[in-house]
């Protein structure tokens, strides 16, 4: 049912596209999505302009997880039958309960259309060899990655169960050249490298997609992947929920957003008022081809800006300039100051000695307050708590453990510890 509902995208403006395909969209799940029908009674269609968006509802996770709560299992926004859906993939569940989301054979299919520009963005061909270093679990990770890969033709190799040692072995063995993992994951890996004599610079590895965490934009972090790698990085940006919507470029100076299926607003979080260009707000998506699982003004909860300049590489869709700088939900207030642990890694992250990081929060007299624990040699301690206090300004404890002491991740790594509810 959904391909009939395609737009002819000859001769017509992003800005025309958009608007064609959001009504397309709207007038179909007004409809049949039942999560979405009340929602968009009192909408008066055609929308018009970008600025006609204020008719529509913005869409928060916790009304997904709870509509999925009231109406178990899936929810009502999925819109169609459940003999409809080919793919099941459900949130992390960092931020809470995990969301299930589900797939038509035609929403699948949009999912490799939008990696199929990031790999185009990162200048894979259907000559390389892409290893996919993930689970595979229910977590959507790399498996659009992986359907998209071979779409484009290229030689796809999974990592599954296999421990780092042996997808290193397998990387070299089988000459891939592409790398798809979280940015912890390639720095793990290399670590792991090291413990076994393998020389990563002397392998096939040119390019790096990296996917899950924000740290592929962050300048420390993606010059020290590249540095043990000897590879090109490319940061991704995607959720399970709203699908895979930004990419970085050879410029390296934040993400495109997709704006061919993605419509991009940034807000402020209190007033939900746009932000202007390079202002700070939180970034809300609407998808334009997803029908069985459709978005509109989607609160992602990132926090972002958008440049003003077009992008040297001549990309002109929006660029998040130095891609999300922190997820709302996430920043936590220390003696005044507003803290992201993306801004605490960013620094830390400088210090190549440091094998691997843990973030505290902890309440001391009543008030809250922030420390790291770093795997690293004693005389960095002082050397570390000194550019966080320069950097951010607060004086934050720093503390050495024991080497392997701190868990290691090859999804999402969760380096955040927060015992201020147990003090």
């Amino acid at each position: 049912m959904e391909s009939t509902f395609r737009v002819n995208e000859m001769d017509t403006t992003l800005s025309d596209l958009q608007i064609q395909k959001l009504n397309q969209m709207l007038v179909f799940i007004s409809q049949y999505n039942e999560f979405y029908k009340d929602r968009l009674k009192h909408v008066l269609l055609p929308i018009r302009s970008k600025e006609d968006l204020q008719q529509l509802p913005f869409t928060c996770k916790y009304e997904l997880v709870q509509d999925q709560t009231n109406f178990s299992p899936l929810g009502r926004n999925h819109t169609f039958s459940k003999a409809e859906y080919v793919r099941y993939h459900q949130t992390s569940g960092t931020t809470g309960k995990p969301l299930k989301v589900l797939d038509t054979k035609e929403s699948w299919t949009w999912w490799e259309d939008c990696w199929l520009e990031v790999f185009k963005s990162s200048d894979v061909t259907k000559n390389d060899i892409a290893f996919s270093a993930f689970s595979f679990g229910p977590f959507i990770g790399f498996w659009a990655a992986f359907e998209a890969a071979k779409r484009l033709g290229a030689l796809v190799i999974t990592g599954g169960s296999q421990s780092s040692k042996e997808r290193l072995q397998s990387m070299i063995n089988n000459e891939a050249t592409v790398l798809l993992c979280t940015p912890s994951y390639a720095l793990h890996l290399a670590e792991v490298a090291e413990e076994n004599s393998i020389d990563l610079r002397e392998t096939n590895i040119k390019t790096i997609i990296t996917a899950g965490e924000p740290g592929g934009s962050v300048p420390s972090i993606r010059q020290q992947i590249e540095r043990l790698w000897n590879a090109k990085l490319y940061d991704h940006v995607g959720m399970t929920e709203i699908g895979a919507y930004g990419y970085s470029c050879t410029e390296q100076n934040g993400l495109h957003v997709n704006e061919a299926e993605f419509i991009v607003e940034v807000i402020n979080p209190d007033t939900l008022e746009p932000v202007g260009k390079r202002e700070r707000g939180e970034l809300v998506l609407t998808n334009l081809g997803r029908y069985g699982y459709p978005l509109l003004r989607y609160r992602t909860g990132d926090m972002v800006i958008c440049s003003e300049e077009p992008c040297p590489c001549g990309n002109k869709n929006t660029l998040l300039v130095n891609g999300i700088i922190g997820r709302l939900d996430d920043m936590v207030i220390i003696r005044g100051i507003n803290i992201f642990p993306s801004s605490i890694e960013s620094i830390i992250r400088e210090f190549e000695a440091v094998k691997e990081f843990r973030i505290i929060y902890y309440t001391e007299q009543n008030m809250n307050q922030v420390k790291v624990q770093i795997e690293a040699e004693a005389d960095l301690v002082t050397q570390v708590a000194t550019k966080l206090r320069d950097r951010i300004g607060l004086r934050i404890d720093v503390e050495m453990v024991a080497e392997n002491s701190l868990p290691r991740f090859d999804l999402k790594a969760k380096r955040v510890v927060d015992e201020r509810a147990v003090n």
